[in-house]
């Protein structure tokens, strides 16, 4: 289970002309896994996760982004290879970008879908590992135009591990994406590094812990490119209502680098099984 990106401080790119001052970050959304232990195998089935996050940087002029996953379906299939359980996933999100007065911006639209396969381990004793291999496909409109999308592919690899027993869920998820150089807004990125961390523990139907995510550019696109980079901490409280399982989470930024101020966000995780092989039986 998964989720996309974003690459908040393109912003800049916006109101500047001179190419060195435009910044585009980590295209996978910074902390978008943590409270999902994705190392662990799901049940056989088809699954749906809707991930909508709202945060505001205070940058100036202030700078807020809103994310919404309203259909990310993940397949666990039934099949094993190198005996980890195969699955696939899909997903196109949609966003909105605004900077206050005096730019005055508003933008809003598709970003670039992620389509991906993974397999993950039960490697005993409650511990658990997976990997995924994706592509973000190219994508036209107002956000390429501003550069927190791209008219271009490229490529993740995700590592993650967890471990699940007697109610805690310690997960850790590395995420590492490849870029493409250019000078123009939307024709470039740098390739990137994110890690996700996650520590809670269950107490009957309910959830609660704490969350961190940290991110970092790995290239510079073009020559003076000001390479960004992040930390946050927050908190996480969740609710299991049987079929849907609900968590939500605040983040704020307590380092960063070049991206013009700190973050503070909303987020939501909402797991929703549409089919599973037990609901055959």
């Amino acid at each position: 289970m998964r989720i996309n990106y974003l690459s908040v401080a393109a912003l800049a790119a916006v109101f500047a002309h001179a190419p060195q001052e435009a910044h585009a970050g980590s295209q996978f959304q910074p902390g978008t896994t943590t409270g999902l232990a994705i190392a662990a195998p799901l049940p056989e089935g088809l699954y749906d996760i809707i991930l909508p996050n709202w945060g505001a940087r205070d940058t100036h002029p202030a700078t807020d982004v809103g994310v919404l996953t309203p259909a990310w379906i993940v397949w666990s299939t039934p099949w094993t290879l190198l005996g980890g359980r195969l699955g696939f996933d899909a997903a196109t999100p949609v966003a909105q970008v605004s900077i206050d007065n005096p730019v005055g911006l508003n933008k809003a639209g598709w970003t670039n879908p992620l389509v991906e396969m993974s397999l993950k381990w039960d490697l005993g004793n409650h511990f658990f590992f997976g990997v995924h291999e994706g592509v973000h496909l190219p994508v036209e409109g107002p956000l390429e135009q501003i550069g927190v999308a791209y008219d271009f592919a490229t490529f993740m690899q995700v590592a993650a591990l967890s471990y699940l027993n007697d109610g805690w869920n310690l997960s850790a998820t590395f995420l590492y994406g490849t870029g493409r150089n250019g000078t123009t807004v939307g024709s470039f990125a740098p390739s990137w590094f994110n890690y996700d961390l996650t520590a809670t523990k269950t107490f009957g139907k309910w959830e609660i812990g704490a969350v961190g995510f940290g991110s970092t550019d790995l290239s510079s696109p073009y020559a003076g490119y000001a390479r960004q980079s992040q930390f946050a901490l927050g908190g996480l409280v969740g609710y299991n209502f049987g079929p849907v399982d609900l968590q939500l989470k605040l983040t704020t930024d307590v380092a960063e680098q070049n991206y013009g101020g700190r973050d503070t966000r909303l987020w939501a995780n909402i797991v929703l099984p549409i089919w599973t092989a037990a609901s055959r039986k």
